[in-house]
């Protein structure tokens, strides 16, 4: 059997790769930011490749680094499946809410508090995903992609619109009002083109023409893309109501002028087997009256 990495290092390279920041990973692991850097140095050393470019800003995954990632996806998946599974047998009820990274961290986490107080009595397990990744295992399942047959719900508002930071818009003379498109940074995802937004598809949407030699980054995750909107490194898509916790703060703007409606979009239901539930159901309501636009 191949030698295996330390497991500290691989934890620190997948919660990093996850969260698009160090800090972001060392708050989740409990530990320090250059205990981050050491540990997935140290990872690199014991593979001998580079996960992360970071002769590049914002730093990316390198090949090597986005290949461990769907590896350790679906590797962490089932531990935490089964751990998951223990934890109900030894504590009691425990309802799994599955659903894609970027609704997690700007949606459902800012409303997390709020639902640990309307279910005092079940324990929320938060299990996310990446786009294009196949759906894990989950009481209360929330998707994204196009509508299907069968009980979803949708979830949020069906427009497509940018933003940017008011940092990056006032260093350029622009506002959300004034703007021009073809003198920003198209910031999007490289690894959702499939199901989602990118820029060409948006600007057809929109009924727009795509500003030719526009400068576009890629980018890995929606978490990625929206620390890199929020540190005012250009402009990106947002689906209507998944940002607005950024955007009532004003951490983030609208650009008015132009959206695009999409048929894709988030969407909700119960795991097969669980539809007379009574917990599964009540949080799956819960989350339905909260994603209604």
């Amino acid at each position: 059997m191949e030698r295996l990495p330390g497991f500290s290092g691989l934890t620190a390279f997948y919660a990093a790769a996850r969260h698009g920041t160090l800090t972001a990973a060392a708050q989740e692991l409990n530990v320090s930011q250059p205990a981050i850097s050491r540990r997935i140095a140290a990872l690199e050393a014991d593979l001998g490749v580079a996960l992360f470019d970071r002769g590049r800003k914002p730093v990316r995954m390198t090949q090597a680094g986005r290949d461990l990632l769907r590896a350790l996806h679906g590797g962490f998946g089932q531990i935490e499946s089964a751990v998951a599974q223990i934890r109900q047998a030894a504590k009691g009820r425990v309802v799994t809410v599955t659903a894609p990274s970027g609704f997690v961290a700007f949606w459902l986490i800012p409303r997390l508090g709020e639902l640990e107080d309307a279910f005092p009595d079940v324990t929320i397990r938060i299990m996310s995903q990446e786009y294009g990744e196949a759906v894990r295992p989950g009481d209360v399942l929330i998707r994204f992609g196009l509508p299907e047959e069968g009980d979803e719900m949708r979830l949020l508002g069906e427009a497509v619109f940018p933003v940017a930071s008011p940092l990056y818009l006032d260093k350029r003379g622009m506002s959300g009002a004034d703007h021009d498109l073809s003198k920003m940074t198209l910031l999007t995802m490289e690894t959702a083109r499939s199901q989602w937004h990118d820029w060409p598809s948006w600007f057809r949407a929109a009924g727009l023409d795509m500003p030719k030699g526009a400068r576009v980054l890629d980018f890995t995750s929606y978490a990625m893309l929206v620390n890199a909107v929020l540190a005012g490194q250009g402009v990106g898509l947002c689906w209507d109501g998944v940002l607005d916790s950024f955007l009532d703060t004003g951490a983030i703007t609208r650009l008015r002028g132009h959206h695009a409606i999409s048929a894709r979009g988030y969407f909700l239901s119960a795991r097969d087997g669980l539809a007379a539930d009574r917990p599964v159901q009540e949080i799956l309501q819960w989350i339905a009256e909260k994603g209604q636009k």
